[in-house]
């Protein structure tokens, strides 16, 4: 993997040293928040990372090559050009095929992980089954990359704006399993409920990392997918974000938005809708999985 692979001096010293590592996403950084909240959450996350006991690997494709541990300089460049692909499993190839910079979905951050030697992700939550499947058959390539890619994903649950419902059958036919962290129900991203009941339950991060292991040595494929409820003082209640989010979907089929845009589209619409309480929660939520994942990654075995 020399040929389209670049791992950081402190994440390959702390890989070689065993030590826990927390892959971190980029799209959320060049497509998920405006500039400059989406740097300073960047560096916050990594900080929480560290505090928490785990070397942070954000990750992302830099001239065409696949760079996991970004410095300072790589991150602003994320944060701020106005060109960087978006990239899923389809498109990794092109970008590093073409030589061009691009930030990692959480279907590209696994893959990245994977070929890095890093068995823990957080990102913020992962896509889905959009709504009005039976009209577009839109669904994100997260869920066959969490069927695929033995990795621990931490998130808080898929994106409230997408088909629930759907999304955890989904799940459960390909043979994901959603684990609830502490609670009963299912996360809807920024809201604690969703009033679906999650599949599965552990409380600790020793619990979630035992199973990991376990499945591994069973030769499972594919992720352990954590689903983490934000922290009760930063939510938004799930009656609140329904109203905005219907109206949100509903101005997005009037505008014929579709494909990669829809979710970039939809999130950048709630956020005006919610006086920019969407982006705070949103902001919350990731660096309260950045700190499960660490104390993930630090269990014996991962």
């Amino acid at each position: 993997m020399d040929r389209f692979l670049t791992i950081g001096d402190e994440v390959a010293s702390a890989l070689a040293a065993r030590k826990p590592v927390v892959a971190l996403e980029t799209t959320i950084l060049s497509h998920g928040m405006p500039y400059p909240r989406n740097l300073e959450t960047a560096n916050d996350v990594e900080r929480i990372v560290r505090e928490a006991g785990a070397v942070p690997a954000t990750i992302a494709i830099l001239g065409g090559r696949i760079r996991v541990g970004l410095t300072a300089a790589e991150l602003e460049r994320v944060g701020t050009a106005k060109d960087v692909l978006k990239l899923s499993r389809a498109d990794l190839p092109y970008a590093l095929a073409a030589g061009k910079d691009g930030a990692t979905t959480v279907a590209a951050t696994m893959i990245c992980a994977h070929l890095a030697g890093i068995r823990v992700f957080a990102t913020g939550g992962i896509g889905g089954v959009h709504r009005g499947f039976e009209r577009t058959m839109d669904v994100s390539a997260d869920l066959e990359e969490l069927a695929r890619t033995p990795v621990v994903v931490v998130c808080a649950g898929a994106k409230a704006l997408l088909d629930l419902p759907r999304t955890l059958e989904l799940l459960e036919t390909l043979g994901v399993p959603a684990i609830a962290y502490g609670s009963d129900e299912f996360p809807a991203f920024w809201s604690r409920q969703s009033g679906l009941r999650a599949p599965l339950r552990l409380d600790s991060p020793a619990e979630i990392a035992r199973f990991a292991n376990v499945k591994r040595d069973l030769g499972l494929t594919g992720a352990t997918l954590i689903v983490n409820p934000i922290p009760e003082p930063d939510e938004i209640p799930s009656t609140e974000m329904a109203r905005h989010i219907e109206i949100a979907v509903s101005e997005a089929q009037k505008a014929g938005v579709s494909g990669k845009a829809v979710t970039p589209w939809l999130l950048d619409r709630i956020l005006q809708s919610t006086g920019g309480k969407s982006l705070e929660a949103n902001v919350a939520l990731v660096k309260n999985n950045a700190r499960l994942a660490a104390l993930i990654a630090a269990e014996r075995g991962l």
